[in-house]
């Protein structure tokens, strides 16, 4: 009977230790964790919230190769053109060898507080100026990705429906500011209104197919076209009139890789979460994008040589059959891409207002008729707003993949696991100074441009 009174007595203390040890667990966890009792162990485990476990593998892969293809995709063979194959190919390696590592950076940082959103991590760094910083970088560089998208919409879509059909160019359906409008309505705003960024998986995939068959309409072209009657294989490499063009090349490729706000938001939906598999989804995200690039670069460039404009589809004649399906195609895959860039600026505004409140759908849909509207007016109204969001992306891209993803590893991870001396510590102070080399230039050639007025090949 002792015994047995001991027995639950020693049983009774252990379970209000494990209730003071969850209490304590609380107090440290910053707005937005959550934490579930490991059976196994008996430990504390601090999870993701949102929609946790939902999305495959295989459709993390999907979203996230769709944040990664912008398009700038578009300008690559032009910027082969100016620093020639082997120089483009180093620069396009280096780059998809900093975007994973820049990745690597924000999943041990969240790995080490156990936090999902870009924001808190930024809140976990520097406080509140941190989380706001975060959250107003991600607004800006994604309301920008936006109104680029939707501005190829705008301009394109109506030369292809003058092309498939001809003699209706006095009707209001061939006028751009219509169209986005249309589109947003019937199309980006229903993709934007589902709940969890997982079920965008299957527009991701469509997407990436209609990029697909832009690079084998390409492939193709180059046996098909004939070859330029003037070019000269010395534009293979850089001479001292395109040394210019060489160096705002590197800024545009680094940003070529930009998919930073999305990946947090992808790992909290991703089934059995753990640094590895994500980190696994990003490399082949990069690896799959830098394939396409490379092979769009090459032969696009192969096709006009040095005669290749800025933007390769103009390359093409208007009344070929089949570039204006891909053009169509392309103009599909920007569409399907806006409400992927919606979702992380949507989760930034509720960190930043609603950081304590449960998902509601009046939140969740209001947020995302609001952005809408803002950048259709953007894109309706502004004729100039490529060049002002250029700006913007020009600082915003390199915080969002170098400079901010350094700082917040370096004060996430404890001196006592990483000294500052440590060579991952010195890794990321390199590669945040890394950060700042590329904003400047950026924000130099930007400066020139509108100066000079020279025009150079650009976008996400």
């Amino acid at each position: 009977m002792y015994h047995c009174y001991f027995a639950n007595k020693t049983k009774q203390n252990k379970i209000i230790l494990l209730i003071l040890h969850r209490f304590d667990a609380l107090e440290n966890m910053t707005e937005g964790d959550t934490f579930l009792l490991n059976k196994s162990s008996g430990k504390i485990e601090t999870q993701f919230t949102d929609f946790v476990g939902k999305t495959s593998f295989g459709m993390s892969v999907f979203n996230l190769s769709n944040a990664i293809l912008g398009s700038g995709i578009l300008g690559l063979a032009y910027a082969m053109a100016n620093t020639g194959i082997i120089l483009f190919v180093l620069l396009l390696t280096c780059m998809a060898i900093l975007s994973a590592y820049s990745i690597h950076l924000l999943l041990k940082s969240a790995g080490v507080v156990g936090i999902s959103a870009y924001e808190q991590l930024g809140n976990r760094a520097f406080g509140r100026p941190g989380k706001i910083l975060a959250a107003s970088i991600i607004t800006l560089n994604n309301i920008g990705a936006m109104s680029s998208y939707l501005f190829i919409v705008k301009i394109e879509l109506p030369h292809i429906i003058q092309g498939l059909l001809p003699d209706n160019s006095d009707y209001w359906f061939v006028d751009g500011r219509y169209l986005i409008i249309i589109i947003s309505v019937l199309v980006i705003l229903p993709l934007a209104l589902m709940k969890r960024l997982g079920y965008l998986g299957y527009t991701s995939g469509f997407s990436l197919s209609c990029m697909v068959f832009f690079l084998i309409s390409v492939i193709y072209k180059k046996f098909v076209t004939e070859c330029p009657d003037e070019h000269s294989y010395n534009k293979t490499v850089p001479t001292e009139n395109n040394y210019y063009h060489t160096a705002f090349t590197i800024p545009i490729m680094a940003f070529a890789f930009v998919c930073h706000p999305e990946v947090l938001p992808i790992y909290t939906e991703l089934k059995n979460p753990s640094k590895k598999r994500m980190q696994n989804v990003a490399n082949i995200s990069i690896l799959a994008m830098f394939v396409m690039y490379l092979v769009t670069a090459i032969f696009g460039y192969l096709t006009f040589y040095g005669n290749v404009k800025s933007e390769l589809l103009e390359m093409y004649s208007k009344k070929d059959t089949l570039m204006l399906c891909v053009r169509l195609a392309v103009l599909i895959a920007v569409t399907l891409t806006v409400p992927v860039v919606l979702f992380p600026i949507r989760r930034a505004v509720l960190q930043l207002l609603f950081p304590d409140k449960p998902f509601h759908w009046v939140r969740h849909i209001s947020i995302a008729v609001c952005l809408l509207f803002l950048v259709n007016l953007l894109v309706i109204f502004v004729p100039n707003i490529r060049d002002i969001f250029g700006f913007i992306g020009a600082t915003s891209a390199p915080s969002l993949i170098f400079i901010l993803p350094g700082i917040i590893y370096i004060c996430i991870v404890p001196e006592e696991q990483e000294p500052l001396k440590s060579r991952p510590k010195i890794q990321a102070i390199a590669f945040v100074t890394l950060g700042f080399i590329f904003m400047i230039m950026s924000i130099t050639f930007i400066i020139i441009e509108w100066v000079t007025g020279k025009k150079t090949s650009g976008g996400h």
